[in-house]
């Protein structure tokens, strides 16, 4: 059964209903979406080696048996205190790896166009599931309504204080304030260049950036896609359904013929 909205107006009060379209029924396909987002995950990675040389640039040679000592490689030459120490082998000091990382790894995952496109539409439909969202972590107490419809007029806001007015009256401020703490990363991501986590909150879907994008570009965990721009990533962060967005009546009306 066709669900029915009510589109807000800027001020956060109800101005007419709506149907929304079809895909909004789509039938809810976790695994597909998971998918779907991790495949655009690997395309940001880079590739990574080590030098085909690393670990063989010394002069490291087996003395063979009947020495009394190990067979391991030594380095040749006397007088200083890399002779005759172990090199080259695997497991040594100075040594090369066993399997080193290699540039050439496939490490892109790949979706079909049909899966990728059932992947968007599970996840638009998991955005006007009041109980995914809840179980997502939003704070959605004061929300009008889910999913949230505004007039156009959303589309031409120039000011992040204009913005952050129909944030408050449509009752999504406090999910904002809940993504605006940043917090330590546990485990040793901190040493690599990743140290703090943060949270996503809003996602706000338009007809066309007439201002909206550079208003609401600085809020921490908001972000602001154009309908044909939507993906899998935007709509479940991490591959966890059921995003809060903010529909503009216009990407309402677009979302059906392109995600049919």
């Amino acid at each position: 059964m066709a669900q029915k909205v009510n589109i807000f107006s800027l001020d956060g009060k109800a101005k007419k209903t709506i149907t929304l379209p079809e895909v909004f029924q789509t039938p809810f396909r976790p695994d597909i979406i998971n998918r779907a987002v991790v495949a655009m995950q690997t395309h940001r990675y880079q590739p990574k080696g080590v030098n085909k040389k690393a670990g063989q640039r010394n002069t490291a040679e087996s003395l063979g048996t009947g020495r009394g000592i190990s067979r391991v490689p030594r380095i040749k030459g006397g007088g200083t205190p890399a002779a005759h120490q172990g090199g080259f082998a695997p497991g040594i000091r100075g040594g090369r790896q066993a399997h080193p990382p290699k540039a050439e790894k496939n490490i892109r995952k790949e979706i079909n166009k049909k899966e990728r496109i059932l992947a968007i539409r599970s996840a638009i439909a998991a955005t006007a599931n009041k109980t995914k969202v809840s179980e997502r972590g939003h704070v959605i107490d004061e929300l009008v309504e889910i999913p949230t419809v505004l007039e156009d007029d959303i589309e031409k806001l120039q000011k992040t204080s204009e913005v952050r007015e129909v944030f408050e009256s449509i009752g999504a401020m406090g999910d904002i304030m809940r993504a605006s703490v940043k917090k330590i990363r546990a485990g040793k991501g901190k040493m690599r260049g990743r140290k703090y986590k943060r949270k996503k909150s809003v996602l706000i879907v338009v007809g066309k950036d007439n201002g909206i994008f550079q208003a609401a570009r600085n809020f921490t965990g908001v972000d602001i896609c154009e309908v044909r721009n939507l993906n899998a990533e935007l709509l479940a962060p991490g591959g966890h359904c059921g995003r809060l967005t903010i529909w503009s009546e216009s990407a309402i009306t677009q979302v059906s013929s392109l995600f049919s």
